[in-house]
């Protein structure tokens, strides 16, 4: 009893200390040069927009982002809005070769405020589903009647009493929108499209073989079954069990490393400094509680950026409030764009002083453990000549996370140029082997009668952020020569790095080393 209120209290306070901790990244675009899958909005049949999936002919190579960022288009680009075209690169592979496992992370969609600005009005946002708004899915209708039928579902914890739909007129703090919703009912019909000439899932897959693990917010839990119905419509509910994370590192039973608490500590106080010695952004917070007549201290404790960044996803007026003399004060775009602006610098610092990657690296080290066990576990029963495991092992997991979950996995993994998770990011990690290769060709002269023996295929892994291959920008596999005879990165160097190569960064060989080091 005393260990689990310990780790009970581990996660409460870790998870307090995550949601202080304020990100923001930028990734140039890592747009495939060959054609890829998109959407282009339609006129469904009930009168929602719907989405058709084609083929882009456009080839379009990387170039390194030289210019300022520009705070506005950044901001837009994390509101995700699905009214654009959608790229998307998982499923492709050389000719041959057999996918294995995929096993996706997710941020949740579109959600409320979680601050809310004092003396003004709160954004006014229907959290209930209808076809009748915008923007719709094609798949809207069908998901709804189907998470009527969830109480057939195994739900681990308390989950059971988490609504399986947002359902408030006038949202609540934090609840998933209808963008929300429509967001992941896109990436799942994306990937569904990406991976059915695969055969990943049979059609009677086993419960074994679907793994899908949320936080207890109703925003990642929505969110997820969002995906997994746009990805599997209509599954089977009996098949299927819902687990619970209780960290939002997703870390299960090795949540405790008093090393990673004092790097994310150590970062707070960096994040701190480099804010408080913007000049720029104090006037502009001075400015700002003024307008609102609030104390300064009042307004940067209300984070005012994330209910802005709603007004600004949602396209409603900034807030503003009753003056003096009858006129009215308001927030604008220009005090929005210097609050961003700084969160992009702090990026840079960020990078420059490198406390976050060591952080990163250990938040993430369980849930990276545990994607290098389960692809090790899907290649041993996928092995020539062996009898598959009854029930078969886990293809296709699911992860519903948050922001501060995908930021440090990005991290972690060496994409520190990586753009922060704007809603409904997705991380996708991809198990490949490659056909099996002919031996004994060269003894054909020693022995007429002699046969070539087949050699089982090699194990291959793919890394892709929202549908851009990001696998050569990794840290396991940067220096590794794509063009050579096997134009894939080979698993061998994502198993070297979960389990040894990545603790060089904080001068360690293991987790276990890192973690209860002691300092100095």
């Amino acid at each position: 009893m005393l260990a689990r209120n310990r780790f009970l209290l581990l996660v409460v306070v870790g998870g307090a200390a995550l949601a202080i901790l304020s990100l923001s990244l930028q990734f140039w675009n890592l747009i495939p040069t060959t054609p890829i899958l998109e959407e282009r909005p339609f006129q469904a049949a009930d009168g929602g927009v719907g989405v058709a999936l084609g083929k882009s002919r456009k080839r379009v190579f990387p170039v390194p982002q030289t210019q300022e960022p520009n705070p506005i288009s950044e901001a837009y680009s994390y509101c995700n809005t699905p009214n654009r075209t959608e790229q998307a690169w998982e499923g492709h592979s050389p000719a041959d070769y057999k996918l294995l496992s995929v096993q996706v992370m997710i941020r949740h969609g579109d959600r409320y405020p979680l601050y809310y600005i004092p003396k003004t009005k709160r954004p006014a946002i229907d959290c209930t589903l209808s076809i009748s708004r915008t923007p719709s899915h094609p798949l809207l209708n069908s998901f709804i009647r189907h998470m009527g039928q969830g109480g057939r579902g195994h739900w681990e914890s308390t989950l059971a009493s988490v609504p399986r739909l947002p359902n408030h007129s006038a949202c609540e703090t934090g609840e998933l929108t209808q963008t929300g919703v429509v967001q992941h009912l896109r990436n799942g019909q994306l990937l569904h499209q990406a991976y059915k000439r695969h055969n990943l899932l049979p059609s009677d897959w086993s419960p074994r073989q679907v793994w899908v693990e949320t936080t207890g917010k109703s925003r990642t839990l929505q969110s997820g079954l969002a995906f997994l119905y746009g990805f599997l419509q209509d599954f089977d509910w009996t098949k299927l069990t819902t687990r619970h994370q209780w960290s939002t590192l997703f870390c299960g039973s090795a949540c405790d490393c008093p090393t990673r608490n004092r790097y994310l500590e150590e970062e707070q106080r960096r994040q701190y400094r480099l804010r408080v010695s913007d000049t720029e952004l104090e006037r502009t917070y001075a400015d700002m509680a003024r307008t609102l007549g609030l104390l300064t201290r009042q307004l940067r404790a209300a984070n005012p950026i994330d209910s802005l960044l709603c007004h600004l996803c949602h396209g409603i007026s900034f807030p503003c409030v009753p003056m003096g003399d009858g006129t009215s004060g308001c927030l604008t775009m220009a005090q929005f764009a210097v609050i961003r602006r700084q969160q992009l610098d702090d990026e840079v610092d960020r990078r420059r002083v490198g406390l976050y990657r060591k952080y990163a690296i250990l938040a993430m080290y369980p849930y990276l453990n545990r994607t290098a066990a389960k692809m090790e576990r899907v290649a041993k029963d996928n092995e020539a000549g062996r009898q598959h495991r009854a029930g078969g092992e886990e293809v296709f997991t699911l992860s519903s996370a948050h922001d501060v979950t995908m930021a440090p996995l990005l991290s972690a993994l060496g994409l520190e140029e990586a753009r922060f998770p704007r809603f409904a990011a997705r991380v996708v990690f991809e198990l490949w082997k490659s056909p099996p290769a002919m031996q004994g060709q060269l003894k054909k002269r020693a022995g007429k009668g002699e046969k070539s023996k087949a050699k089982d295929g090699e194990l291959f892994i793919r890394v892709l952020y929202n549908g851009e291959d990001v696998t050569f920008h990794t840290t396991f596999c940067r220096s590794h020569d794509r063009h050579a005879s096997q134009p894939l990165c080979p698993l061998k160097n994502f198993l070297s790095f979960v389990r040894r190569d990545m603790f060089s960064v904080v001068n360690a060989t293991s987790y276990q080393e890192a973690c209860y080091r002691r300092p100095g």
